[in-house]
């Protein structure tokens, strides 16, 4: 190890840059944020560090450096051009115990500055001994994005409690495994997701019953099928549960991404096969979660459209279950992004309208005038075995039957189809492409600017009369 690694405390404490340009604003900036009272020694500022020395939020030497700037410091950066400077401020800073930073010149520095992630209070450094500050970086993004930005504030919860958990539990092994507990747990999640009250109160029925088993639902929206639209959150949880309970419009590919040793429990509907009844699922979530599981709840699209996401939560309210929400890319917003399709334009829509194919006792019943107004785009859900009674009765309640419609099989993976046509002719294109489910119809005067928008390369379709087929060819 050619550097020890140590985090100085300097809330209060004097520091010293040396320079006025652009690097020693970024410096200045860094020591600012741990609370240090910083003086620039420099004949000139640039605009940001001359406005912070006119606020008095710190003191400018106009001048060249001098050693006795660095008389009172605890700690020094030379970020001039000139090397010379540079050594110069080095050899001071040694004369005094000083340590000294030198950027970008690791020989002449006492101390290197890492790349940081900022999570305060939780603070994660990289170096690389400043041989190759850019693989530094590299890293550092890397962590940026597998580490939530809410981990400061689960550092700090459990900081005040660190105490208590230590009265509560005299062995050190026995403090240890309930801090594992809390912090891959639902308290943790809690936390992250910004429901600190609850957290507190899950925290205080913990210490109160160690040994009861502690567990929760997670409400996580799949996205359209391409695993890369996944968020973090939804990422992280599918990475923890114990068990998972998904429904058939999740993608394989998005299950391979689940812990390989978590449960799975197909608990999906399928047209005229519903292989769990909607309360029965509810049940299961809550049993599971009892037995003190994290149980991740894995919906294509998003919970909250058409995914009855508001139903199973409802459940787990009147139960005292704990559980979350992470929200996913609809599969209408997915389906039309990769087809080319706008939902909105100023020049065909100005409105959106989603509905489902069917009502619950499978009629197709829906408020047509409101579904037929002009300048909107509707998007219907779940509208495949319909299809054609839905673009009859567009025609029967006004829409001309020429108005452009599509239907997306799979979107967002490689096996998207994507049928473009009329109201007249989409069905026959439907059957004679044997589209299948999930698919994603869409009505609309946006559905013209697919031929000239569509960017999406998927699979090898085949398409009926009177339709286009596009996989993210500009054109048929």
């Amino acid at each position: 190890m050619d550097y020890f690694p140590i985090f100085l405390k300097l809330q209060g404490r004097p520091c010293v840059v040396v320079g006025g340009g652009d690097v020693a604003l970024r410096k200045v900036r860094l020591l600012r944020q741990a609370g240090a009272r910083v003086t620039v020694v420099a004949p000139e500022l640039v605009a940001e560090l001359a406005e912070l020395a006119d606020q008095g939020e710190i003191a400018h030497r106009a001048g060249e450096f001098a050693e006795a700037d660095l008389d009172a410091a605890v700690l020094a950066i030379a970020a001039t051009d000139d090397r010379d400077v540079n050594r110069r401020v080095a050899a001071a800073g040694e004369a005094r115990r000083v340590p000294v930073n030198v950027v970008d010149d690791a020989e002449l520095s006492g101390y290197i500055t890492p790349a940081i992630v900022d999570r305060s209070p939780l603070v994660i450094a990289v170096s690389t001994g400043g041989g190759v500050p850019v693989l530094a970086r590299l890293v550092r993004a890397r962590l940026e994005s597998l580490i939530p930005a809410s981990f400061g504030a689960l550092a700090g919860f459990a900081a005040r409690f660190r105490d208590v958990v230590k009265a509560r539990f005299d062995d050190v092994e026995a403090r240890r495994t309930f801090w594992e507990s809390v912090l891959e747990g639902p308290i943790a999640d809690a936390v992250v997701a910004g429901n600190v009250e609850a957290a507190e109160a899950q925290m205080a029925q913990r210490l109160a019953e160690p040994d009861k088993p502690s567990g929760a639902v997670y409400l996580v929206g799949a996205g359209p099928g391409n695993p890369d639209l996944l968020t973090f959150r939804a990422l992280r949880l599918m990475q923890q549960a114990d068990v998972v309970l998904y429904d058939s419009l999740v993608a394989k590919e998005l299950l391979e991404l689940v812990r390989r040793d978590a449960e799975r429990v197909f608990v999906g509907k399928q047209r005229a096969n519903h292989t769990l009844p909607q309360e029965d699922i509810n049940q299961l979530m809550v049993r599971l979660a009892k037995e003190g599981k994290r149980v991740l709840r894995l919906k294509g699209g998003d919970p909250f459209t058409f995914g009855r996401g508001g139903e199973e939560i409802e459940e787990l309210a009147a139960r005292g279950i704990a559980f979350e929400v992470v929200p996913g890319i609809t599969s209408a917003s997915g389906a039309a992004a990769y087809a080319g399709i706008p939902l909105t334009h100023r020049d065909y829509a100005q409105s959106v309208t989603f509905v489902t194919g069917h009502k619950k006792d499978g009629s197709i019943d829906l408020d047509w005038p409101a579904l037929t107004r002009p300048q909107q785009t509707v998007v219907v859900y779940m509208g495949l075995s319909t299809a054609r009674e839905l673009c009859a009765a567009f025609i029967e309640h006004g829409k001309a039957a020429d108005t452009p419609a599509a239907i997306v099989e799979a979107a967002t993976t490689t096996r998207q189809r994507t049928l473009t046509g009329t109201l007249s002719t989409l069905p026959d294109a439907i059957d004679a492409a044997a589209i299948k489910s999930p698919a994603i119809i869409i009505v609309g005067e946006v559905v013209s600017l697919a031929s000239r928008l569509a960017w999406y390369r998927g699979g090898n379709p085949g398409a009926g009369e009177g339709s286009k087929v596009q996989n993210g060819e500009r054109g048929e």
